[in-house]
């Protein structure tokens, strides 16, 4: 295969993939399926909910699973990438996406959150392969400069837009959807990689994997989870949106990272200027989280803008520094999604039992809020009885978490008379829980734009040349 000047092959002009509409359809379909395996890292965020109702399960089991895909991706990258060095690509790629579709479809007829997870855990390992062997397919197929940037370009817009398409499949249909729709999209895409007929890539191993680049990357993932988890649970946990409504605001995050490229394409900054200001913006966005002045929607926006611009900036940077003419090519690409992945995995770690443990230190003065304004509620005596009586049964059957209160207020009979104070005191309630939510998540923001910070620290870090190895 001819490596580093993005020629292609003279003998690619005759392969199978160049006759009619298959010609046009395999470096999309290939794109696409790295796209959908790495929005898989984020895209059930919005559906954890519903998934912990329908599947009765624990929360720490419906958090499984989001961080099983992450972690045996993160685990499984470079060992794959290792087995393209001996096997056809081709085959190794299709045999990926046969897998990760095969996962696909047992994750959204999975009747417990056991074999949920077990289907997200193969779904991973599928994954992996076709992640790796897409790159050197659409390498390939367009070159190495176009591949390489087609295959950057796709996981970042995948990583962005996970949790908006997720939340989204999850309120027009069921998050049993998001599995659904997965599926034709990879069994097309497995003629599409049999059809590039690429060989083993037979390159030496000549450079070691390059530190500081992933660990930037493995940082700033981290702290990514903060604006693609955290925040997705506070819109619908804490704030109580639906998950449609949640997926619609967090699309400003896809919407400007993708808007990122062009101004940077435009701007022309050095690489390491670009990626200390997309992690400055990161770090900036994760602050603006933490302290919104209410829990009105629009104050997420231009935090969101600042995380999406910084995702844009920095993720398809870092991972293009990390390969860049590196061979072999699939095992540094492996490298990378490790440590994006492994990065995320870290940052749920770091993250979800500082919000957790927030959340519970803030039932107790909750509750106590609630307390006081029921019983300065001006209603009668035993209107303010039912509606404590109500208040308190929910209360009880939804400990760690921000307890709805709209089932108890629902069930009241209380004479009409009383129904506006009634409904006075709802909105009272829910105004003090969201501030309540809001306290919660801002420790876990804040730890979020540390993390940030600290991948712009390693950019202070000198470089080290690069090892050459001899064969």
């Amino acid at each position: 295969m001819h490596e580093g000047d993005g020629r292609r092959p003279a003998d690619l002009d005759q392969h199978p993939c160049q006759d009619g509409a298959m010609r046009h359809a395999v470096g999309p379909l290939l794109a696409v399926t790295v796209a959908l395996v790495l929005a898989d890292s984020a895209v059930v965020t919005l559906a954890l909910p519903d998934i912990l109702q329908h599947l009765d399960a624990t929360v720490t089991q419906v958090a499984w699973v989001l961080i099983a895909f992450n972690l045996v991706l993160g685990l499984a990258a470079v060992p794959t990438a290792m087995s393209f060095t001996r096997a056809q690509p081709r085959l190794l790629a299709a045999a990926g996406i046969a897998v990760f579709a095969a996962a696909s479809a047992a994750c959204a007829v999975a009747g417990t959150i056991e074999v949920l997870i077990a289907a997200r855990c193969l779904q991973a390992l599928g994954g992996a392969l076709a992640v790796v062997g897409c790159l050197e397919l659409l390498v390939e197929e367009h070159g190495e400069r176009r591949g390489i940037a087609t295959w950057i370009t796709a996981g970042v817009v995948g990583t962005a837009v996970g949790p908006f398409a997720g939340g989204l499949l999850t309120q027009v249909f069921s998050w049993q959807a998001i599995f659904v729709v997965q599926v034709p999209f990879a069994v097309l895409a497995v003629p599409a990689a049999l059809a590039v007929p690429v060989r083993a890539v037979t390159a030496p191993d000549r450079h070691r994997p390059v530190l500081r680049p992933h660990l930037t990357l493995a940082l700033l993932s981290a702290a990514l989870t903060a604006a693609l988890f955290l925040l997705v649970l506070l819109l619908v946990e804490g704030w109580r949106h639906d998950p449609g409504t949640a997926a619609l605001t967090v699309s400003v995050v896809p919407i400007a990272a993708l808007a990122a490229r062009p101004l940077a394409r435009l701007l022309r900054p050095p690489a390491e200027v670009e990626v200390a200001v997309g992690c400055f913006l990161v770090a900036g966005g994760l602050v603006g989280l933490a302290v919104p002045p209410s829990a009105d929607l629009v104050w997420t926006v231009a935090p969101q803008a600042l995380v999406g611009r910084g995702l844009g900036l920095t993720v398809d940077r870092l991972t293009a520094q990390a390969m860049e003419m590196r061979l072999p090519r699939a095992r540094h690409a492996g490298w990378s999604i490790g440590a994006r992945h492994l990065g995320v995995v870290v940052g749920l770690a770091i993250l979800t039992p500082v919000f957790t443990a927030d959340l519970q230190d803030a039932q107790v003065p909750a509750q106590e809020a609630i307390t006081s304004l029921v019983i300065d509620a001006p209603l009668q005596p035993q209107d303010k009885i039912a509606v404590a009586e109500a208040l308190g049964g929910a209360l009880a059957d939804q400990q760690d978490q921000v307890p709805d209160l709209r089932p108890a207020f629902a069930s009241l009979d209380v004479d009409p008379g009383e129904q506006a104070n009634v409904d006075a005191l709802e909105r009272a309630l829910d105004a003090q829980l969201e501030r309540a939510a809001t306290r919660a998540f801002r420790d876990s923001f804040l730890i979020g734009a540390g993390l940030a910070l600290l991948a712009l620290l390693t950019l202070l870090v000198p470089q080290r040349r690069v090892e050459q190895v001899t064969a």
